[in-house]
């Protein structure tokens, strides 16, 4: 599992998902939450934390969102060499396969489908730690 110090950005334009989020990610123990109201915000937040030497280190951003939509965030955090490698999750209402098929070619770490609960969301960031990180996720086990 990702270490508790960990900096996460959840991005969403609702803000009581944003707090519902957040409020998940500091019971298990999470202290370095940032949040956007949408992709545009969030691509700012990334650029200024990695150049302020505090890279956020894993993306949880809902889809559907005015401006820049989540999967448009992701294809250009995927696109971009300073956070091709960071882990993204997308939250979602859109279980639809074109959607998964869409978000897994654009290079999504996983996605969690709306509504979820703290045990869905911890077992995702634990897949996504995993994937991205398996020598360590090895030695947790």
């Amino acid at each position: 599992m990702f270490p508790p110090e960990t900096r996460i950005l959840v991005i969403d334009d609702m803000p009581s998902i944003r707090d519902m989020v957040r409020s998940q990610l500091r019971t298990m123990g999470f202290k370095n939450i940032l949040d956007a109201a949408d992709g545009e915000e969030a691509l700012k937040a990334l650029i200024q934390n990695k150049s302020a030497g505090t890279q956020i280190q894993l993306v949880i951003s809902d889809w559907n969102m005015p401006g820049m939509q989540g999967i448009d965030l992701l294809k250009a955090c995927k696109a971009d060499p300073r956070f091709k490698s960071t882990p993204f999750m997308l939250v979602t209402a859109e279980s639809e396969q074109k959607h998964i098929l869409e978000a897994a070619k654009a290079g999504v770490s996983d996605y969690v489908v709306k509504p979820f609960n703290s045990p869905t969301l911890k077992g995702k960031m634990e897949k996504v730690y995993a994937k991205h990180f398996p020598a360590n996720a090895a030695k947790a086990s």
